[in-house]
């Protein structure tokens, strides 16, 4: 519990281990709440829908969508039930903070990787754990309707990515019901939570990255954090009111052989407010074979990769210190 940042944020200045170097600070400058990043009407028509998700998944590799069917109710009780589970005393959070390799079990932690092994610590903590219904009973039985609630909008999250990824397989000419299978059997909860910081121009609660997944569903609450790099520049993801962020994973990317690209992206800590942003990563089971779709790969657009596991890929992805383009280099032709 200790190492978590929530335990201890409110007793010190903040700690040497926390200060990223000078190049990789976000600073004092005034990162604009932008408007730019496209926010995708789901109601509009199909046609339409299929133009303007391409688009913004080639121009940005993220975007927004609002009335896309999940109940507003459902959204509002998830993002309640972690500001209580962030809320709940140290005893209360205790087991969850005991190392297991098991990959059912929930881990509260605050590492990216390895908390001993990290240079630069980050400003949040985390609750990860599996969505499958097998591994439910070990989802934390705090606050009252934790399951019940989380089961509601992983069901609707997961739903929400198919749809998506329907209208993107139709933009680049993927065939239908491409990912309907195993490459979106794993879907992972990881709840962020972002305690007030002494001197936000210092540190982050996540470094830049790109997200090693097929499709990521961020639900934020109304306190700016996620930013998303385009063309050298930061700018904020504004948050809008009953939307979900979308971003395109890195593995999609590949899969597409290019055709669409994942964002780079960073989370900013702030002062006065806590944060707390629920992310559900759609991702390939460990097995899976991941290559460029076939339908994709053309005479004058080749396979920018051969065929690979994708556990081999994560591998890959966290001995490389969480850089997916260093992932992906030893599987590139």
């Amino acid at each position: 519990m200790d190492k978590l940042v929530s335990s201890w944020y409110k007793d010190q200045s903040l700690p040497e281990s926390y200060i990223f170097p000078p190049h990789e600070r976000p600073g004092k400058l005034l990162v604009p709440r932008c408007n730019t990043v496209p926010v995708i009407d789901l109601g509009d028509t199909r046609t339409n829908l299929v133009h303007q998700i391409l688009k913004a998944s080639q121009e940005f590799g993220v975007f927004q969508v609002v009335n896309h069917g999940v109940p507003p109710n459902i959204m509002s009780e998830t993002m309640s039930v972690f500001h209580k589970f962030f809320e709940l005393p140290a005893e209360d959070k205790a087991s969850l903070t005991v190392y297991t390799n098991d990959p059912k079990r929930c881990k509260l932690v605050t590492i990216t990787l390895d908390y001993d092994r990290e240079k630069i610590h980050l400003w949040r903590d985390v609750l990860r754990h599996p969505c499958h219904p097998d591994c439910i009973e070990f989802w934390p039985q705090k606050p009252l309707r934790y399951r019940e609630v989380v089961a509601a909008c992983s069901i609707e999250a997961k739903k929400l990515g198919l749809q998506i990824l329907e209208l993107l397989c139709e933009g680049v000419g993927i065939e239908h019901g491409y990912f309907e299978n195993e490459l979106t059997e794993d879907l992972l909860l990881g709840a962020n939570h972002y305690p007030p910081c002494p001197d936000p121009s210092l540190t982050l609660g996540i470094p830049k990255h790109f997200d090693p997944d097929i499709l990521t569903i961020v639900l934020q609450e109304h306190i700016s954090g996620l930013q998303v790099l385009k063309d050298g520049e930061w700018i904020g993801v504004k948050p809008i009111p009953n939307a979900f962020v979308v971003n395109i994973g890195y593995i999609l990317q590949v899969i597409s052989n290019n055709k669409l690209k994942g964002a780079e992206h960073r989370v900013v800590t702030n002062s006065s407010d806590h944060r707390i942003s629920v992310v559900f990563c759609m991702n390939p089971a460990g097995v899976s074979n991941i290559e460029p779709a076939k339908s994709v790969v053309t005479a004058t657009n080749p396979p920018l990769c051969r065929g690979f596991q994708f556990k081999e890929f994560m591998d890959n992805f966290y001995s490389m210190d969480g850089d997916a383009d260093l992932a992906l280099q030893p599987f590139k032709l």
